[in-house]
């Protein structure tokens, strides 16, 4: 297995956001080679045309983007926090303080294995000290999301 696929921070949420409609990958890189999108009605406003135009000059980098994954070129802290709302529906926690930086979001384990398989290099998931490993009903425990080298070299 080679290298994944890189994306930058914001193709990559654009990504998601258009994955949310549900179409198939064939229909999603159609419509995005088309320029045939809804309009974007969130609190991001995307405007797709940006990610049509990299699919015309990327045609396969997108392509593998979409049916085998990806990888984000560099994250930051709020792109991160903003995925995980986009990608995964779910509202994060941010922590901004300073040399406490980190997004400590509910997730299930494929969700949590998810975003560790997109994150830049530099930053690491693990499950939350204070959530004891304990999930809810939803199978959700809590991970907090930092940069790696606040880890040592216990990176997930």
């Amino acid at each position: 297995m080679g290298t994944k696929t890189k994306l930058s921070q914001w193709d990559a949420l654009m990504l998601e956001s258009l994955k949310a409609h549900g179409w198939p990958s064939d229909e999603l890189l159609a419509k995005i080679h088309a320029g045939d999108l809804p309009k974007d009605e969130s609190k991001f406003q995307f405007d797709y045309t940006g990610l049509t135009a990299f699919a015309r000059e990327h045609a396969e980098t997108l392509a593998q983007a979409v049916q085998e994954g990806y990888q984000i070129k560099y994250n930051t802290i709020r792109g991160i926090h903003s995925w995980i709302l986009v990608a995964l529906g779910q509202e994060a926690e941010l922590v901004l303080e300073p040399g406490q930086e980190a997004v400590i979001a509910s997730l299930t384990e494929e969700d949590a294995a998810l975003l560790a398989s997109v994150l830049s290099f530099g930053w690491a998931i693990s499950p939350a000290q204070d959530s004891g490993a304990a999930s809810d009903a939803n199978g959700r425990s809590l991970y907090r999301v930092e940069p790696a080298e606040r880890r040592g070299s216990s990176q997930a």
